[in-house]
């Protein structure tokens, strides 16, 4: 008898999701406390703790309804058999088109186009609902619907460009990769991961948002001196217009080897009146950079990158699997979809793991900036953001330990004030 992968994938989703509601409905209920952590307290004002207080609980509300039509209609499209459906819909257009639907790529590229409508028309009442209801009545949505669906016209314009190719690069390196298809999957993608990374910043985001220099002042003068300090190679410091679209800030940098580039949200100078709190928190950023934290991480995504697709080796010719799923036949590219689901628990398993280590990554970034003489202006920088981005004061330990990639301001604040230690 055939193992039931599909009936043991719907159940491992559905245990998923009870146990992350759970930590939501933990997280719900911290956030509903109507008093700061006692670390905050005379730090975060009244006023914009009552303000991110209101702003989480509607995200928190909204999270709880989208979280469970997701896994309704996730596990719907696995036990009713929707993907087989679609695959062969998809055939039977490409022959109502004349074209043949024994061609891998073209029926590979029709059924996506058919996901990529689907899933556009499932998620934008979500993402309009998101945008235009609970940021605007919280004061952060800067963007008008024209905006919205022209930068959403734009990344479906991108997907129709970059995905064939990709697709049929994939699809061929599948067919003809032989006893060595893992490493050509890893090498193809370890080269699209470097060309997307050349490229996105130079040539797609500038479709998006406006980059301008820095201009001349304290500021930049600051950021460079303290670049020239640690030999950080930076050639172009960059603000972007992200006020355009939300009033959330953030700050970020880019670029290979001799080719370094600093990017800062406008509304991160607007938020930060002090220069030196802008200062810090670059100076954060470097750290990143000089404890090695962006290759590391890069290091850390290519092996595991090469490790799923060593899985998919071994279980791309499974006729028991796809047939689990409801398929006849044995497309490369569902073959993916099927192990993507098949492989989910071990994903959540990394996710945790490298949540961990990003958090203890954000610890080192920020006793960097503290070593550097910092500790002040980044601890206001730090509180600054906080509230100006109405991030949750209060936070279930549970929920942020699983879900979240930085600590929460309370444990970075303690970081920060504890004395120095000698090694």
């Amino acid at each position: 008898m055939a193992f039931p992968y599909m009936e043991a994938v719907v159940g491992f989703m559905i245990l998923m999701y009870i146990f992350e509601t759970y930590l939501d409905w933990r997280q719900h209920s911290a956030l509903k406390l109507p008093t700061l952590p006692k670390t905050l307290e005379g730090v975060i004002s009244q006023e914009k703790f009552e303000k991110s207080r209101a702003y989480s609980l509607d995200k928190s509300h909204f999270h709880f309804l989208h979280e469970f039509i997701t896994i309704l209609m996730d596990c719907a499209i696995l036990v009713f058999g929707v993907l087989p459906w679609f695959w062969k819909r998809s055939g039977d257009f490409l022959v109502y088109l004349g074209l043949s639907a024994e061609n891998e790529i073209v029926h590979t590229l029709a059924f996506l186009a058919g996901v990529m409508i689907w899933s556009q028309i499932t998620d934008l009442p979500f993402s309009l609902y998101s945008t235009f209801v609970i940021e605007a009545r919280h004061g952060f949505n800067k963007q008008t619907v024209w905006l919205f669906f022209r930068d959403m016209i734009k990344g479906i314009i991108l997907s129709i460009i970059i995905g064939p190719p990709v697709v049929a690069a994939i699809i061929v390196i599948v067919q003809k990769g032989g006893p060595y298809l893992a490493i050509y999957l890893w090498g193809f993608m370890f080269v699209l991961s470097l060309v997307m990374m050349t490229i996105y910043p130079t040539l797609i985001a500038p479709l998006f948002n406006k980059f301008t220099p820095l201009p001349e002042g304290e500021l930049r003068d600051k950021i460079e001196n303290l670049a020239s300090s640690l030999r950080f190679p930076l050639k172009k410091l960059f603000v972007v217009d992200g006020s355009t679209r939300s009033s959330h800030s953030n700050a970020y940098m880019y670029g290979f080897f001799k080719n370094k580039r600093i990017v800062l949200y406008d509304t991160l100078i607007q938020q930060c009146k002090n220069v030196e709190e802008v200062v810090a928190v670059i100076a954060h950023e470097l750290g990143h950079w000089k404890l090695n934290h962006t290759m590391y991480s890069f290091i850390a995504v290519q092996i595991l990158t090469f490790l799923q697709f060593g899985g998919y080796t071994l279980v791309r010719n499974s006729k028991d699997l796809f047939q689990s799923f409801g398929f006849d036949t044995q497309p490369v590219l569902i073959g993916l979809i099927i192990f993507q689901h098949t492989v989910t628990p071990l994903q959540h398993l990394v996710s945790f793991g490298l949540n961990l280590v990003s958090r203890s990554f954000e610890f080192q970034a920020d006793a960097f900036a503290k070593k550097l003489g910092y500790a002040t202006p980044l601890r206001a920088g730090l509180v600054k953001l906080q509230e100006e981005n109405l991030s949750a004061m209060n936070t279930d330990p549970w929920y942020s330990t699983y879900h979240y990639s930085h600590p929460p301001l309370v444990e970075r604040l303690a970081a920060i004030d504890e004395p120095d230690k000698e090694d």
